[in-house]
């Protein structure tokens, strides 16, 4: 696996950013293993796949990254540099800081709601949004990682976000 450069991280990135933004997710940073959601060989890639393809039949391997897309979905960080092998202070910093950044990603953007990838960020992304003067949902959403319990509480919670989304974007 090719490791990504940050400046390469966020071409690809950008390469599927909509017009326009229907439901912005907020992960905490890139993983320092290499891995990225939009190379499509990440963790987070494969259970956001499944949560739209219980909502969507279509939804496949080939397929997904586009009708995330055009479903108006976006990923970004609260954080531009991976942080998961970073000791808690440092990681506690990289947060804070990030709330600068995503507050000025919200004010360009300008989605529609918003969810949180990791509970433990919620609270940077709401500081964020109170900075952007963003007013909308923000959907607090359990790491789907590790644990087989966090992912079947991910798909509950945000299968109905989904379905809405969908039914909107079908219209």
């Amino acid at each position: 696996m090719k490791l990504l450069t940050r400046g390469e991280r966020e071409a690809l990135r950008e390469s599927f950013r909509p017009k326009r933004i229907r439901f912005l997710f907020v992960g905490e940073a890139p993983p320092a293993s290499g891995r990225f959601f939009y190379s499509g060989n990440s963790g987070l890639y494969r259970a956001m796949r499944q949560a739209f393809k219980a909502v969507d039949c279509r939804i496949n391997d080939e397929n997904f990254l586009h009708l995330f897309q055009a479903s108006g979905c976006y990923l970004t960080d609260l954080f531009p540099n991976p942080v998961d092998k970073l000791d808690a202070e440092q990681r506690r910093q990289a947060r804070i800081a990030g709330e600068r950044l995503l507050s000025r990603k919200l004010v360009e953007l300008q989605p529609e709601k918003i969810a949180s990838l990791l509970r433990a960020i919620t609270p940077h992304v709401e500081n964020a949004s109170l900075r952007a003067n963003w007013r909308g949902e923000i959907l607090q959403l359990p790491y789907p990682g590790r644990w087989s319990h966090h992912r079947a509480e991910f798909l509950k919670i945000l299968e109905p976000s989904l379905r809405e989304l969908v039914r909107i974007t079908q219209a």
